[in-house]
């Protein structure tokens, strides 16, 4: 079978895994998620298998009903700046708030990931939706779902704006005339809107790739039109095909209504395969996965987008209870996917917290099923890659040995990568500097 269109893959790094008793298994590290070396080995396995990107997730608060990983791991782009000495190719795609930190502070920082990395960082915009954020940063109370995304488009374009201050041609470092740089071609900010004033310039100059690409994860209505306007991919968590499906077209249409093309925008679901050499070992291998995860576990879980909401309060085989309040202005995405499913299918508490802890997905199967899975969902424009997330441990090695071969011969996966950079890699143009192209319009007037 061929395909002309080819999987973008990105590797989730997640040190002890996802859930909250995936660190039990026999065969995981517990200190995975403070570990270098298990986070190199990941990287390198990653990008032997070539895929498009690493990437670290992150959130700034936590509770003792956080997750294990979340409880104790590495800052996202302290890692990430340590793991471009280890890798050559892959991108570097980590995930910092908005609503916690400064414009002119990221933007230096991502920009020097990307220098360090030869032109490969990515970042992956956030709002926050945990409450009790406010409280590590000083403040009063957690901004409003819809002034989250107000402040991150301000934020954004501020970080872009600072990323174009030095021009490509600025530094000419003329030794004989003493001539570092060219003025005319370093440029100030001066942004003064509703939640920002910055000045500029930025301190570092553009890297390879231009400026680093930008993710998101838009699920909301706002959050749909913030990523379908303004990302270079999607992360989104989807349990079927047709709902996968519908999100896609929907994203896309929106992304066509802002002026965009929709091909430059990958919608990249994420993935927890499970592989077996046959459908039995698979299943018997998926139930173990299963498992580890307590109902006590995947309660925690499930207040996790319902800002860390106590379901353990509720009778678990009465219907679902009445807690939307606690979602609205937390992750509500997700929050209002777990009410529609459990109003939908009329399911108790319980039946919600173990569905949506370990999914039964269409990648838990043999290495030919799942290849055909990740083929239908691409082919039927349901995403245009995925985001792997650790399963079991040894999974990956699993999936890097037995389907990315079948992905390789289908002609839907890379066998070498084609570029130095991320953007490169992705298939996405460098943005023109923004002073350089106002300096072109001029001269041609």
């Amino acid at each position: 079978m061929g395909c002309k269109r080819q999987l973008k893959l990105g590797f989730m790094l997640h040190g002890v895994g996802m859930g909250w008793g995936d660190w039990r298994h026999l065969d995981a590290d517990p200190t995975a998620s403070t570990s270098f070396e298990y986070y190199k080995r990941q990287a390198q396995l990653a990008e032997q298998a070539k895929f498009d990107f690493l990437f670290v997730a992150d959130s700034v608060f936590i509770t003792e009903k956080s997750s294990p990983h979340y409880l104790n791991r590495f800052e996202p782009l302290t890692i990430l700046s340590a793991l471009a000495g280890a890798t050559s190719n892959i991108g570097l795609v980590a995930t910092l708030t908005v609503s916690y930190s400064e414009p002119y502070n990221v933007a230096r920082q991502f920009a020097s990931l990307d220098h360090i990395s030869g032109g490969r960082a990515g970042w992956n915009v956030v709002t926050s939706w945990l409450e009790g954020s406010a409280s590590n940063f000083s403040k009063a109370a957690h901004y409003a779902h819809d002034t989250r995304y107000r402040l991150a488009a301000e934020y954004l374009d501020v970080v872009q704006g600072l990323w174009d201050s030095w021009e490509d041609d600025a530094l000419v470092h003329d030794k004989a005339s003493g001539k570092f740089f060219e003025p005319s071609k370093l440029h100030r900010l001066d942004h003064k809107g509703e939640f920002f004033q910055v000045r500029g310039p930025l301190n570092i100059a553009r890297s390879p790739q231009g400026q680093p690409a930008i993710f998101q994860a838009g699920a909301s209505e706002d959050g749909r039109n913030f990523a379908a306007s303004r990302a270079d991919a999607i992360f989104v968590g989807h349990e079927t095909f047709d709902e996968a499906t519908a999100y896609y077209h929907d994203i896309k249409r929106r992304a066509a209504g802002f002026g965009r093309d929709p091909d430059q925008l990958f919608v990249l679901p994420g993935i927890r395969p499970v592989i077996g050499s046959t459908e039995e070992e698979a299943e018997r291998k998926y139930q173990d996965f299963a498992n580890l995860t307590s109902i006590e576990n995947a309660l925690s879980m499930l207040g996790r987008p319902f800002n860390d909401y106590d379901f353990l309060q509720h009778d678990l085989d009465a219907p679902f209870p009445d807690v939307a309040a606690h979602g609205a202005n937390s992750n509500r995405s997700h929050s209002d996917r777990v009410i529609e499913a459990a109003r939908k299918d009329n399911l108790t508490l319980r039946q919600v917290a173990l569905r949506f802890a370990t999914p039964r997905t269409d990648f838990v199967g043999t290495p030919e099923r799942v290849a055909d899975a990740l083929e239908r969902w691409l082919e039927n424009r349901a995403a245009d890659g995925f985001v792997y997330n650790v399963s079991l441990p040894k999974e990956l090695e699993v999936f890097i040995e037995e389907v990315v071969p079948i992905l390789q011969k289908r002609g839907i996966h890379r066998s070498e990568y084609e570029a130095s950079t991320f953007r490169g890699n992705l298939g996405i143009p460098v943005p023109e500097n923004r002073y350089a192209r106002r300096d072109l319009t001029i001269a041609a007037e």
